[in-house]
Order: C-alpha cells, then structure tokens, then sequence
C-alpha cells in the first residue's frame, strides 16, 4: 500500500533529543531511541494525575536454554526480588553465602544419584537460613507501594517479560531510580522458597485444563519450534534442577536497554519525562544480543490429533498454524475469526451454532505471535454428540465461507467493529500503553500500528473466499479433550523446606533514603457528582447525563430497580429472549442488525437490580433503542425453541459442575451462606422443563412498564432528549417484594468436595459486624497491610518465609449495603503435604496481629497516594452514586476516607482487629482429592462435613 494515512515523522525537542511522531495519530504518541539503543514511548492522558508505566522485554520461555526451560519465567519472579542495594542488610556478607548456594546447585543438577542430590538440596537448605538472615523481603514491593504505586505485576510470555506499575505522576524521578537499579543487576537471593512457589504455581497449571490442552496443541503445531517445545513455566524437572549461572547469564544477554522498552502513558510532560529517563536509563551499555538461529517450521500437510483428559466436560479444539503476526495471512485468519465469531453477536459460529443450540457452544480466536501464530476453534457438544460431530459442525461453517455463503454486508461490518473497539482500547492509559508495548514486542512500528485499519479495509469477500480455499486444508491439529482421569499429572513430595528470615523491620540504605526523598504532594480531588451529573425527567422517568470527553462512543443504561431477589426467574427470562425473534426478525436476524449498526446489547440481572445496557457510535443509539424495544415488546414466543434451551441449560449445568473453579466458588457459597442462599434457590429441572415459554417472555413484554431509570453517556444530551421520550412510557406496574435470604453465623464447620485434582484449595470465612462506613478508612489499609499484596505480612509469611503457597491472601470485604454483614475471606491453595503447616501458620497469624510500624506507615502512606491520585470518570461517575446509594450516602465518600486514614495509628487497626476479627468463627471450604486430606488437620479446624455437588449448587 503506497498511499498510507499514517506516516512516520522526525523531530528534535527543545532539548535536542530525537523522536518520531505519525500522521494523523490522536493520541500524539512520540517515540524516542536513546544512544544505548532504548526504546522509550511516551504519551499524554490527563484522566489522573497518573502514569500507567510498563517495561516491555524482547525476551520470555522461547529464548530458555533447552536444559532450563522455565527460566524466564523463574527469573521475573527473581526481579522482584532486589540487587545489592534494595533487598539488603549487609550485601558483602550475604553474597559471600549465595555464591556457595550458586555452586550447590550446579553440583545439585549434575548429580544424578536421588539420595545424593537430596543430601546436597539440605546444604542448600542450611546455607540458605543463613544467607536470610541478610535478606528483607520484598524491599521492592515495599519501595514501589511506597510510592503509591498499584497494579504491581509481571507476565512472561513466548516472546515477551513484561514489567507493569502504574504510578503517581510525581513520583516518577523515584521510580525512575528504583527501576534503573532493578533493570542493572539481578540478585538471587531467598532463591529456594521462590523456587517452591513457582512450583505450585506449576501446581495450579496442572490443575487447569484449558492448559493442558493449549500445551498438547502448541506441541502439535510446532514440532521443533519453541512455540511448542517449550512451555512458560517449563518442565517439572528443570524446575526443581535450576541453575543460578545460567539465570544469571540469562539475565545479562537479554536484559539489555537495546532488547527493552520504557512505555509511559499519562499525565506527563514529555520533555522532562525524557530527560529523566535518559539521565537513570542512558548510561545502561548498549550490548549485542545472542545470535539465534531461526527455526522454520515445515508446513502441516496432514491432520495431528491429539488426546488429553482430565475430570471438566468434553470438548474439542481445531487449529491451523498461521504465518507472524501483522502479515497478509495473520490478519486474513483475525478476519476468518471474526466471521465466524464477532464477539458472540453475528458470526457463523454465533448464529448457527449457538443461536440454534446445536451444541453447548463454539467460538473460533487467532493468535499472532512474533514468529507464527494460530487460528483456532474451540467446541463443546451436547452429552448426545461426539467429538467427531463436534468437529464436522464447526467445519462445515469454515465451508460456507470458502463458498462465499456469508453477507456481504459482514465484512464493513466487522471492519466498523475493528475501528470501535480500537477507539474503545485507545482512550485509556493503560489501553494505549498496552498496545504501545505489544507493538515494540513484536518488532512492529507505531506507523505500522495505525495503518493496519486501513489495510484490513481495502481485503475484499473475493480475497476472504480466495484465503479460506488456499488456507483451510486438512493441514491442522485437532486435540480431543475427554472427560477422566488425568494421568499425566506430576505429583512431588514437599521438599521440606526450613522457613527463611525475612527481617520484617530491616531497611536498606537504598529504601531509607527513597523515603527520605520527598516529594511534592499530589492533593486529592473530590468529586461534586451533583455537578458532574446533569439530570432531567423524561415523563415520569428520572434522566441522568455525563459528557463522554473523549470520543464518540456512547452508551445508554436502562437500570430497572429489583432483580433476583424481588423476581427469582428474571435472569433466566433476560437469557430465554437471547433465543427469541419477532415477526419482523428472526432471532438471528436480530444479531445481524445490531452488529450492522455496531451497537452492543447487554442484560446484566444481580439481586437487587436489572441493567440493560447498549453502547456503540453516538450517531447509532437510537436505531439500537429502537431495535431493543421491537425486540422486547414484539418478543414472539417460541416453545420448540424453548425446548432447546431448557436441555441445554440443564447440560450447561451439568458442565459447570465438572469445572474445579466453579464448584470452588459454589462451595464457598455454601460455606459462607449455607444450604439455602440466592446461589441455590433457582429454578429446578421439573419447573423448566413444564413451564411454558410465554411466562419468560411476558416477562420481557412488560418490561419497559416497570419503573426503571435512564443513564445516557455521550455528547449530545439535547439530541438524546429529543428521540427518547417516544420511547418512554409511564409505568403501570409497581416493584415486587423482594426475598429475604439469610446471612447466618458462621461457626466452625468445614465443608468438604472431592476433586481430582493436584493442589488443595482452602478458603475460610468469617462472618463479622454489619457494614460501618465509619470503617472503610480501617479496611483499606489492614487489607493493605496484613493481608493483600506482595508486601503483606501474609504473603511474606506464607510465600517468602515458608514457601507454601503460590497464592495466600486474607481480605476484609464491607458489605455493600446497609444492614448486611461484612465478611473477612483467608485462601490458600497448596500441595496436600503442605496444607498443615499453612493452616498452622495462617491461624497463627490470625491469633495475633503483627506489629511491624515500618510497614504499616508503608500501607497507610500508600493508601493514601492512591486516593489522592485517583480520579473518577466515565461513566464511573454515575455508577459510583448508586453503589454509595445502597450505603446512605450522596457525596464523594472517598473524602472520609482520606481524613480518617491521615490521622490513624497503628492503635486504631490494632483496635479494629481485635473487636472485628479476631472474636470471629470460621466456616472452612477445601476442595481437593480426598485421600490427601489429612483428616487430624481437618478435624482441628472444626466439624467435619463432606457435601455434594447437588447441595452446593442446587441442583
């Protein structure tokens, strides 16, 4: 394409440094080369006084040497883990000892004798304790709350070590610093009990299908490539035979300022954010990379098949390898996908499948990658079908294309979707960071980024139906995923590691002298709702309006005020006209017009409410009200339909029940609630299966009779008012009452489900006092504190200190409503061998509140950075006031907070603990394979219980 829209240009600011712009770019992004060959991406966005900071590496599970795979990933969690400044007591002391751990384990993976290497891993053990005792943990997680920061997180990927906060703009010279420590050495320090987490993380891996299938199909896909060969988290054996060196040398051949990038997204000034960033980041050498063989795979000229089980419902998946991502055949393939299935609304898939109830559900996605990628469908069938009917149904929707049997109004269409959800992505910080970093990682430019819309636009239904004959061959993967036992899981004994120091009261130099560095303070902004909220009556309909400030996207809400509780079968009546037309349209044909005017549709039921939600261009709602209102009014009944959709609800039913996530969550339900809660009252099997249709869709008739509120969210609030009141009629039908469900005690039962499974999962919970908003300032930061995030006493405790958990949290959730309990929530999920001990140590815990002073001016400073920071916008606006409704307050409550929260000493959580938590009993939930219960544990935490999956879920 010679004539491009978007075109890159060169500019020199005012204090000489180079950087390229594109046309026609909104956001305005400039992007600067440092002589060190660093990257950096910056660009403006005022909603907060905030920058969305990430640090994208060139580099993850496909560069691990192929004897230590794993590693990259082994090594993200080792960045958080300090240098020789952050981290430290008395680093000449400390690196004398790791040296002797790096050498332990080099003799530890040579070793091939079991007992031997056992004997080795207990020296590794010992000397271990005794490096500790120089070692703070998580002095970066300190460091970085301190600063206010949020969304403290890391990924790994195939290609990519991603490095995410999102900062406080005045705090960026500090973070600057910390970063430029962090990115310029790699210590590895408290290594083993790392190790064991990143074990159970492995652990958890296991426990979860979707990724023992993506495995066996990567695998299948690339059969030399690393794509395929090597996993994320890599090979149980390398895991627990790593090597120090070559983490290490990993380190310094990819974690170079010419293999990175700094993306900073925000309120920022771009001539000063440079400058900082070149005086921290510029002197870091620039160092050639490894020279890496490509590997080309050969083309798939048969169909692979592939089998794996585990105890979830069948399913099947397809997949054909695609050439990198942002090539012809790439973005040919995301179009495929797109035709068969547009985000649920009007694909082939979408309508011929799922609209139809053919089977449980099917949906195709691709994936670029930096070298290939993939088109996938994935299908589930009904308990009467086969895989192999499964798999010929999706096919032959992949026919229909290669013949040219779609619309062609589909492709602008879905051209016109691609644009929308762009805009949508693009008005965030974080949105556009994130796309910033994709960009970098796979070796694309921003002007390549920008111009791919116009390049989607000029493919025309000719080149889809030419792609689709070439493309689509028996040149593909299909793995089966049946339903029983896994036999592949890898079970390992708990390696017996002794509990390390970890020096809660210590500080570095480095972090004293980062408190001691102040800044100036961001002050907090309240927001007047009264005055950011325009209301108006439509008849006898209350109006609200806020001004989208951004694009064009808008969203109109109809807010129903009753939901579940008032009227139990109103969730299943919204799901019953999903599948249900008119005489005007047919229930597919409904899906094609709301994609063809690019306006979503969204029914969301909750206890106490029904929201009906569209959003799409501002120039479009009103067809998409229109279209909404002919739906519901004119809703055609349709028994045979309905007939469908009762069997497949009672085998989606079945499904969610083989789902570990899902009986997790219904038996915490359970254990929270007890036998007769809102999760469990629903309708029966015997009440579907007699009812008749036209009770759901009356339902939906008179809806729009009920009293209900309007929330429009756009530009133009006068042109809205104009249209909609034809819309509007008066109500002639009152709220019903709602049900009353009961909250009761908990009081020291445990509630167990069997699950085949590798890991244990344990949730306790509390019930405590009725909500008191004079307790929220309390909340924030004893969540902050004890029990949320890598610097919590918990997860010090649990994961630094005793490696026993990948994950562990203790939280104090406010009820969100007057009159109703709060709940405090403890989880740990861990090997079976381990459980003991982690419940031991979280009880201790919970006995008695540990005061470490540091670290609870750490929480309180940082909860109030964030407050401060923190703005309320978009729509948020609005839906803040009736979340504060339900809570007897009208104003921007956060203000409270704030005051409360300055004033507070570590007396007032102590306080709050001992009246709040600590005199609350427990129920417990654990799920897991029952002959790795270790019943003497069980029993200690109370009466003893095995319940059913019918008793939890209620059916």
């Amino acid at each position: 394409m010679t004539d491009k829209r978007h075109r890159e240009t060169f500019h020199t600011d005012k204090n000489n440094y180079e950087y390229t712009t594109v046309t026609h770019d909104e956001n305005k992004v400039r992007i600067y080369t440092l002589k060190n060959g660093l990257k950096v991406f910056l660009a403006q966005n005022f909603d907060a006084p905030r920058i969305q900071t990430f640090i994208p590496v060139r580099t993850g599970s496909n560069n691990d040497p192929a004897d230590n795979t794993g590693l990259a990933h082994y090594l993200e969690h080792m960045m958080f883990k300090g240098t020789s400044k952050i981290g430290t007591r008395d680093w000449e002391k400390e690196k004398i000892l790791l040296d002797q751990i790096s050498e332990l384990y080099e003799q530890h993976k040579a070793e091939p004798d079991p007992e031997k290497k056992k004997e080795i891993y207990k020296k590794i053990d010992e000397i271990s304790q005794e490096a500790s005792q120089y070692a703070i943990a998580n002095e970066y997680d300190k460091i970085i709350s301190s600063l206010g920061a949020s969304g403290t997180n890391a990924h790994t990927w195939f290609d990519e070590t991603v490095y995410k906060n999102n900062i406080p703009n005045n705090e960026l010279e500090k973070w600057l610093k910390v970063e430029k420590e962090r990115f310029s050495e790699i210590v590895l320090r408290l290594f083993h009990t790392e190790l064991e987490s990143v074990y159970e993380e492995f652990n958890r891996a296991q426990d979860n299908d979707t990724r023992l299938v993506s495995y066996e199909l990567m695998s299948a896909l690339f059969p030399t490539h690393p794509n395929g060969q090597q996993t994320t988290l890599g090979r149980p054996e390398h895991l627990k035979n790593p090597s120090m060196k070559a983490i290490h040398k990993y380190f310094d051949e990819y974690y170079v300022p010419n293999n990175y990038a700094m993306v900073l997204v925000g309120d920022l000034d771009f001539e000063e954010t440079i400058q900082l960033v070149d005086e921290y980041f510029g002197a870091i050498p620039y160092k050639e990379l490894p020279k890496k063989t490509p590997i080309i795979e050969k083309p798939l000229t048969e169909i692979v098949k592939r089998t794996v089980k585990s105890p979830t419902t069948p399913r099947v998946q397809l997949a054909w390898r695609t050439d990198s991502y942002g090539t012809r055949e790439a973005m040919m393939a995301d179009i495929m996908v797109n035709i068969l299935s547009n985000r649920g609304e009007a694909g082939l898939l979408d309508l011929n499948i799922n609209q139809t109830q053919k089977m449980l559900w099917a949906q195709a996605f691709s994936v670029g990658l930096k070298q290939y990628g993939y088109f996938s469908i994935v299908a589930v069938p009904k308990e009467t079908q086969t895989l192999d009917e499964a798999k010929d149904m999706v096919l032959e929707q992949l026919e229909l294309v290669k013949k040219g049997e779609f619309p062609d109004w589909m492709l602008p269409a879905i051209i016109n979707d691609f644009k929308l959800q762009r805009m949508k992505g693009l008005e965030t910080a974080e949105g556009l960071a994130t796309n910033l970093y994709d960009t970098y990682i796979r070796n694309r430019t921003w002007e390549q980024e920008l111009n791919e819309m116009d390049e989607y636009e000029a493919f025309t239904k000719e080149d889809i139906i030419k792609f689709a004959n070439e493309f689509f061959k028996d040149n593909y993967v299909v793995v089966n995923k049946e339903k029983g036992v896994n036999d592949k899981l890898v079970r390992v004994e708990n390696p017996g590691i002794t509990p390390v120091k970890i020096n809660r009261y210590a500080q570095s130099d480095f972090l004293q002298q980062i408190l001691s560095e102040k800044t100036e303070d961001i002050q907090p902004e309240f927001i007047d709702y009264q005055k950011e909220i325009t209301t108006d009556k439509i008849k006898d309909k209350k109006l609200s309006f806020v001004k989208n400030k951004y694009n064009d996207v808008a969203q109109v809400h109809f807010i129903f005020p009753f939901g579940s509780d008032h009227d139990r079968d109103l969730g299943v009546s919204t799901q019953i006209l999903q599948y249900l037309g008119t005489e005007k349209f047919s229930p597919e044909d409904l899906k094609k017009e709301f994609f063809k005017i690019g306006v979503s549709n969204d029914f969301k039921t909750t206890p106490d409410q029904l929201l009906i939600s569209l959003s799409g261009l501002e120039e479009n709602i009103e067809k998409g009200i229109d279209l909404l209102q002919h739906w519901m009014y004119e809703v055609k009944p349709d028994q045979e339909i309905y007939k469908q959709f009762v069997d497949t609800v009672l085998e989606n039913r079945e499904a969610v029940k083989k789902d570990k996530n899902r009986i997790m969550t219904a038996l915490t339900n359970y254990t929270k609630l007890g036998a007769f809660s809102r999760f469990t009252d629903i309708i029966s099997k015997e009440e579907l299966q007699n009812s008749r249709v036209e009770i759901f869709a009356d339902r939906m008739k008179k809806l729009f009779k009920f009293p209900y509120e309007i929330f429009f969210y756009g530009k133009d609030l006068e042109s809205f008012k104009g249209y909609i009141e034809k819309y509007v009629e008066n109500e002639s039908f009152s709220i019903p009452e709602p049900k009353k469900y009961p909250e009761p005690e908990t009081s020291g039962n445990v509630y167990f489900t069997g699950y085949d499974m590798v890991q244990m999962e344990m949730s306790k919970i509390g019930r405590g006092n009725n909500v008191n908003t004079a307790d929220f300032g309390k909340i924030n930061v004893f969540n902050e504190y004890f029990g949320r995030g890598l610097s919590s006493i918990v997860f010090q405790e649990i994961r630094e200190s005793k490696s026993l958990a990948y994950s562990a949290y203790v939280s104090y959730a406010a009820n969100a409503e007057l009159g109703h309990p709060d709940y405090v929530t403890t989880y740990i999920g861990t090997q079976p061998d381990k459980l003991q001990i982690a419940v031991d140590t979280m009880n201790d815990l919970m006995n008695e509140l540990p005061e470490v002073p540091i670290q609870f001016e750490n929480a309180r400073n940082a909860a109030l950075k964030q407050i401060a920071s923190t703005r309320i916008t978009r729509t948020n606006i609005f839906f803040n006031t009736l979340k504060l409704k339900k809570l007897g307050i009208s104003y921007d409550f956060r203000k409270d907070i704030y005051q409360q929260i300055q004033g507070m000493k570590f007396e007032d959580i102590k306080q709050f603990y001992q009246t709040s938590i600590k005199p609350l009993h427990f129920n417990t939930a654990i799920i897991g394979k029952k002959e790795n219960l270790n019943m003497e544990a069980v029993h200690q935490m109370g009466t003893f219980r095995e319940v059913t999956l019918e008793e939890i879920f209620g059916y």
